[in-house]
């Protein structure tokens, strides 16, 4: 869609010297072809009119067009009817000032985990909310606003975690924040205020993201190791670990769920230890053959900091997430979030309230749904077709599934290849505390590649899947 250009023109500095002796129509051309040959000025930018920006400077509107009529003749500018002056396409900034850009290969498949469908983001309905809520936002919230967050969007958060996640989810608990990491840095800095010295973490998990908040609070991170029922609270309780976190509905990356038996031992550890469960409710609204699993913080909620965000749900890029919290870590964790950065943006989480209240995150929900478990049949029919003995698990919920190499298999080479091949393949290590590529698995995500490239793309690795030559 063509830009809309607004009737009014725009700014640009320049200034003139009138001490200098030089004549101002010169130093204005001589300002003007720097601007250009240094970039600031880019081919196709628009100047301000001749009127205004003699206006600026305080010159003739005359001199400022037999200013811009030199630099036409020159090369520099061009002009037509009824248009603004704008930079040339041959006016282009001196060898070496512009980078080339990088050409990243084509992949026919990239089974990047964690990234939801960006296409599917629905636009429309994020417009209708936005302009709903800025028409119906009072003037008082433009300020900056409860460092909580939007006492609206904390209202109808409360009420869809309690009604989807089965949360005890009360509004004066919810701190909104941007995207997981921040709650997660945010908790922990609290955490350690409090007297914590050790957070644990579930192995694998994501060590990366843990040992990088860890370090920013001060605390000691250590990993935690996951079987086939979950996060392991024997080996958490040998710890001395005061807070860990966990994605108890599916596990990153394993994708198991934390049975009920675990669930109970977890919140037993927490109030034994004094110790406070960071539940990562990471993608729990997408599942396909088992019963729902609600929150943790259903639970415990005076143990339990859930961190929920639409990062999964609509997309990454608009940054809102938020945090249940324990009564009395309303404070502390307002108190570290208004120092952090005053506030999330109040527009964006009132049509964030918007989108959720009329029904139209939850019809987005459905679609995704039904796109996503289209994309995991494709997947499992794939590898039936070209890696038959390949064991594929973590397919419950989510939109990512864990492959079983064969022993002995190598995941970097098989990662490696693969991308000679054109398809992303991603090796499970990065999810290890020790990195270790033994046993071989690759974590493969399906939330942003269509049933078609799925389907490619299996069919161009599957030998490598199986160790066939």
């Amino acid at each position: 869609m063509p830009l809309e250009w607004s009737s009014s023109p725009p700014e640009l500095l320049l200034a003139v010297d009138r001490t200098s002796g030089q004549p101002l129509r010169a130093q204005l051309e001589h300002g003007l072809r720097d601007a250009i040959r240094a970039g600031r000025l880019h081919v196709g930018e628009r100047l301000p009119s001749s009127r205004e920006l003699a206006r600026t400077l305080g010159l003739s509107r005359g001199l400022v067009q037999e200013c811009y009529a030199q630099l036409l003749a020159e090369g520099y500018l061009v002009t037509r009817p009824g248009s603004a002056t704008r930079v040339a396409a041959g006016a282009a900034a001196p060898p070496g000032a512009a980078r080339p850009r990088s050409t990243a290969s084509h992949l026919v498949a990239d089974f990047r985990w964690g990234v939801p469908d960006l296409g599917s983001f629905p636009v429309q309905d994020w417009l209708w909310a936005m302009r709903e809520a800025a028409h119906a936002m009072p003037t008082a919230e433009f300020d900056y606003g409860d460092p909580r967050g939007s006492a609206g969007l904390r209202e109808v958060l409360a009420g869809y975690l309690r009604r989807v996640r089965a949360a005890a989810a009360d509004p004066e608990h919810i701190v909104v924040c941007n995207g997981y990491a921040q709650g997660l840095g945010l908790a922990l800095r609290v955490l350690a205020d409090g007297g914590a010295r050790t957070v644990a973490f579930e192995d694998p998990g994501s060590p990366a993201t843990v040992r990088d908040a860890a370090a920013v609070a001060g605390l000691r991170a250590i990993p935690v190791p996951v079987d086939e029922h979950g996060i392991d609270v024997s080996a958490l309780a040998a710890t001395d670990a005061r807070a860990v976190v966990v994605t108890p509905a599916h596990q990153w990356p394993t994708g198991v769920a934390l049975t009920p038996e675990r669930r109970l031992a977890l919140t037993e550890w927490a109030r034994d230890r004094d110790a406070i469960v960071i539940e990562d409710d990471y993608d729990a609204e997408f599942r396909y053959d088992r019963e729902p699993v609600g929150a943790l913080q259903g639970l415990a909620p005076d143990r339990v900091i859930s961190l929920g965000t639409v990062s999964k749900s609509l997309a990454p890029a608009l940054r809102i997430g938020w945090m249940v919290c324990p009564a009395d870590l309303v404070e502390p964790l307002t108190e570290r979030k208004h120092r952090s950065d005053r506030g999330t943006p109040t527009l964006d989480q009132l049509a964030l309230a918007r989108l959720i209240e009329s029904g139209r995150f939850d019809r987005h929900l459905r679609r995704m749904r039904a796109t996503y478990a289209a994309r995991r049949a494709a997947l499992l029919a794939a590898l039936a077709e070209h890696a038959p003995e390949l064991p594929v698990t973590g397919l419950a919920a989510g939109f990512h599934a864990v492959a079983h190499l064969p022993a002995g298999a190598d995941e970097h080479h098989i990662v490696t290849a693969a991308r000679a091949r054109s398809v992303g393949l991603y090796g499970i290590s990065t999810c290890r505390a020790s990195r270790t590529i033994t046993p071989a698995q690759l974590v493969l995500g399906f939330g942003n590649v269509g049933e078609r490239a799925i389907t490619e793309g299996i069919a161009a690795v599957g030998h490598l899947l199986t160790g066939r030559p």
